[in-house]
């Protein structure tokens, strides 16, 4: 389970006992999580307006970090296209798998100072952030292209003989080049009718010269004949070929052209490889930036929330509970009853969704307790 639960209760006499009762509840006699002190510094509380405000303000801003924490770790799984095992380990937060960064949070002082006012903090993550998300855009974008480019060019090496490029296929000395009267062209004919076309294709139309069809590439159905005749018979010829159900292909032999399409081919190849190294390590680092974000928000969510519910002076303990996945029906029941003392209304509302079966209540993520969830589970491979 990649599912954690950052809940927060007031203190009792002590924030530790807060602590011992939650631990029993859940762990004592029936395994339904597994839990660990979520450790929030000493904030700078400001006022209840700033705080109310900041409440709507923080819960924007957690669903558009947890966004962009999406798209760098999906992206980062587009880019390792080839190894997609290897997009879990560069998904890391300060060099330690996901789990663990959250399960032994620090908040980081230096990053974000707590002498600074929350909506200040807040601020800070905002533009750190967004910078991210529009760095992300443009380099995606600009990788993006580069891997459309060279696909396409791949393409038209690849596929049926009716479409594909011909240049690595044939040479210059398959061609008659440069003659006033002659001209070679390619035609693709159907395994089922090679026969047919050697005996038919000298006599198609007038002018072809005798002899001069060779075999010069096969795919699985058809194969590339070239043969030669004169250039004013060239329309008559097509025509034939089409009723006999041959396919000429427009081709010119140009060896400038064919050099250059390769020559783009190896550049557009080469340019992808020197951008995949510096790529993955931006996206290795920015993911490690933006999730560390995620939960400095995640913290600041529960400080002003704590606050604003359990009033002043501060005292909460906040705490991480990852649900065993088998209870977490359960575990949402023995916290209820733990703390529906805290909030009558939000007992109400437990109990008429859960009399009400169906019923989709705006607040069913309300509870007595201040409740965060936080999915590690970020990656949507196909």
């Amino acid at each position: 389970m990649t599912e954690f639960w950052l809940i927060s209760a007031p203190g009792e006499k002590t924030c530790q006992q807060t602590w011992d009762q939650m631990m029993v509840a859940t762990t004592r006699n029936n395994n339904l999580s597994t839990n660990n002190k979520f450790n929030i510094p000493d904030l700078k509380v400001g006022t209840l307006d700033v705080l109310v405000g900041l409440s709507d303000d923080l819960a924007k801003l957690d669903s558009f970090i947890e966004g962009v924490v999406k798209k760098v770790s999906q992206y980062m799984a587009d880019v390792l296209e080839d190894s997609r095992d290897k997009v879990q380990e560069n998904l890391l937060a300060n060099g330690v798998d996901l789990v663990t960064y959250i399960t032994r949070f620090q908040w980081d002082m230096a990053k974000y100072p707590i002498k600074q006012s929350l909506k200040n903090i807040s601020d800070i993550i905002s533009k750190q952030v967004s910078q991210i998300d529009n760095d992300l855009k443009a380099r995606a974008s600009a990788y993006n292209n580069l891997k459309g480019n060279l696909q396409n060019l791949e393409r038209k090496n690849a596929g049926s003989l009716l479409t594909r490029s011909l240049a690595d296929i044939v040479k210059k000395e398959d061609f008659v080049i440069d003659s006033e009267y002659l001209i070679t062209m390619l035609v693709v004919v159907p395994k089922t009718s090679y026969v047919d076309w050697q005996k038919t294709y000298e006599t198609l139309s007038e002018m072809v010269v005798p002899r001069s069809t060779n075999l010069l590439f096969e795919d699985h159905d058809s194969g590339l004949f070239s043969v030669t005749l004169f250039r004013k018979a060239i329309d008559d010829f097509r025509h034939k070929a089409r009723e006999n159900k041959y396919t000429v292909r427009d081709f010119q032999y140009n060896e400038q052209e064919m050099n250059a399409d390769k020559e783009e081919m190896t550049r557009l190849s080469t340019d992808k490889k020197k951008q995949f190294g510096p790529l993955v390590r931006w996206l290795k680092v920015n993911f490690s930036e933006a999730f560390i974000a995620w939960i400095h928000i995640k913290a600041l969510r529960v400080f002003v929330e704590s606050v604003l519910r359990y009033g002043l002076p501060v005292n909460f303990q906040a705490m991480l509970l990852q649900p065993n996945k088998k209870n977490m029906k359960k575990l949402r029941e023995v916290l209820n009853d733990l703390y529906k003392h805290l909030d009558s209304s939000a007992a109400a509302v437990i109990d008429t969704a859960m009399d009400i079966p169906g019923l989709n209540l705006s607040q069913q993520e309300y509870y007595p307790y201040v409740y965060y969830k936080i999915d590690c589970n970020l990656l949507d491979f196909k």
